[in-house]
């Protein structure tokens, strides 16, 4: 098993959904920023939003088992670059967008 790189690519705001459903003052995640990156193979990384992880780890999961030979993900019908998963969190109001990408680094037991 290897370690997969998490990448935070972009919080997001839907201002419309947010006028009509989100509290006053409503803004794109405050825990995570554009940029971060965190390793995992089976468990959450520290500082990763438990949300996040619930909608991601079955990605990580499977790009962790995948071999040095990476493959096109997912039935080869998503995402056109080897190894590479790009998913969101399940907040509907403010989704952070992350690209999760398998890597030659072994994970520890």
């Amino acid at each position: 098993m290897h370690k997969v790189r998490i990448t935070v690519l972009k919080t997001t705001l839907d201002e419309e959904l947010a006028a009509e459903y989100g509290v006053p003052g409503l803004s794109a995640c405050p825990m995570l920023k554009p940029g971060q990156v965190f390793y995992a193979d089976y468990a959450k990384p520290e500082g990763l939003c438990d949300e996040a992880w619930k909608a991601m780890y079955q990605y990580v999961f499977a790009l962790a088992h995948m071999g040095p030979e990476k493959e096109l993900f997912y039935y080869a019908d998503w995402i056109d670059k080897p190894g590479i998963a790009i998913c969101s969190c399940n907040d509907g109001l403010r989704p952070v967008i992350f690209k999760l990408e398998a890597t030659d680094i072994e994970s520890e037991p």
